[in-house]
């Protein structure tokens, strides 16, 4: 579903007098439906920066990112028009970011429906299912209606989870889905990663745990960090 090809990433920062960083180098794999690749490195080594070229928050140096697209077939995410990969975005693929960033004022509920809405689901029926992902991952009834930027740490990495699964994407990103979170609260997310491989769902995950990772990852692509070139 989903394959990189010499993929890299860097940056140019112009207050270090124009010194480039390598977020990632000559990245490759590949990920099929139903499996869930682990990305392993210390911090600095380009896990994060790869989630971004692929979702395009980042635009990547050099490299293709083949995806094979529900809706418009092969598509190399590394070239693809902004209205294609925001048109993917809304309809094929999930995203579990580091921390939760959300309009303020929106209700809890209504951040976790928001994907269904995209893909066309009746208010009132998103709206219900997100209140079940909510109670799912034990977020307290009373905290539905608030805004989740008064939230805990945890519950809004909760919040995040629910809302980057819950329209059962086909290709899933995870950056740190389970950091701040205490044991219950992982059993509940890694029993979903499960159900959604059994439903054919492409993952690829970053875990500060590394025994978690192995547990839930059916590889492991090992990185080294990045460098700095003058």
């Amino acid at each position: 579903m989903l394959k990189l090809k010499n993929l890299s990433k860097s940056f140019i920062v112009h207050t270090l007098a124009g010194k480039v960083i390598n977020g990632c180098q000559r990245v490759s794999f590949n990920v099929g439906p139903g499996e869930l690749l682990g990305l392993a490195g210390p911090s600095g080594s380009g896990k994060s920066s790869i989630l971004k070229c692929i979702y395009r928050t980042y635009i990547p140096t050099s490299g293709t990112v083949n995806y094979v697209s529900e809706e418009f077939g092969p598509v190399d995410l590394a070239q693809a028009s902004e209205h294609t990969i925001v048109r993917l975005r809304f309809r094929e693929m999930g995203y579990v970011t580091q921390f939760l960033k959300v309009l303020p004022r929106v209700p809890a509920v209504d951040v976790v429906a928001e994907p269904l809405l995209w893909r066309g689901f009746p208010l009132e029926q998103a709206r219900k299912r997100a209140v079940d992902m909510l109670e799912c991952l034990r977020i307290p009834r009373a905290l539905f209606d608030a805004s989740p930027v008064t939230f805990s740490g945890g519950e809004q990495q909760r919040v995040n989870v629910a809302r980057a699964v819950i329209a059962r994407p086909r290709l899933l990103l995870l950056d740190e889905p389970t950091a701040s979170l205490d044991r219950q609260s992982v059993s509940i997310i890694v029993d979903m990663l499960h159900k959604l491989k059994k439903e054919g769902c492409a993952m690829i995950g970053i875990f500060h745990d590394r025994n978690l990772m192995e547990s839930v990852a059916d590889r492991i692509y090992e990185m080294s960090p990045g460098a700095v070139q003058q």
